[in-house]
C-alpha cells in the first residue's frame, strides 16, 4: 500500500468514524483496533491518535457543534457528516494541525459527502469553534 498523504487518511478516518457511529446507533459491539484495521492494513499514528481523539473527546465535541449548530443537532446530521464534522472539531481544538488545514479538509471532504446545506453548517460551526479558540 503505498503512503497516503493526510487528505487520503482523513477520508479514511471519516470511514471509520462513520462505522463507529452506526455501530452505536444500533448498540453492536465493536472493537475500535478491528475497525481501523478493517479500513485501513497498515498502522498509522495519524489514523490511530484522530479516531481514538474523537471518541475519547466526543461528548465535548458534540457539545462545542450544537453550541453553534443553529436550531440542529449535532445528532440529527447523518454519520458522514457527524463523522466529518467531530472530525475537524477534534483537529482544531485537541491538536497542533494549523486551523486553516482542518476547516479545508473538513470543508473538503463535505463538498464531496454531503448536501450543500449541509456542507454550510459544518463550515459554519468549525469558523465559529475557529473564533471561539483564537
Amino acid at each position: 500500500m503505498e503512503h497516503l498523504n493526510r487528505s487520503e487518511l482523513r477520508k479514511i478516518i471519516m470511514t471509520i468514524l462513520y462505522q463507529i457511529n452506526v455501530y452505536n446507533k444500533n448498540k453492536i459491539e465493536y472493537n475500535v483496533d478491528d475497525v481501523i484495521k478493517e479500513n485501513l492494513e497498515i498502522d498509522n499514528e495519524f489514523v490511530k491518535d484522530t479516531v481514538y481523539g474523537v471518541i475519547t473527546y466526543q461528548n465535548d465535541i458534540d457539545t462545542l457543534a450544537n453550541k453553534y449548530l443553529k436550531n440542529w443537532t449535532i445528532d440529527r446530521l447523518g454519520n458522514t457528516d457527524i463523522a466529518i464534522l467531530r472530525m475537524g472539531i477534534y483537529e482544531l481544538v485537541y491538536t497542533d494541525t494549523p486551523s486553516i488545514v482542518c476547516i479545508n479538509e473538513a470543508i473538503e471532504l463535505s463538498n464531496a459527502y454531503s448536501d450543500l446545506e449541509v456542507s454550510k453548517m459544518i463550515n459554519a460551526v468549525l469558523d465559529k469553534v475557529y473564533h471561539e479558540k483564537e
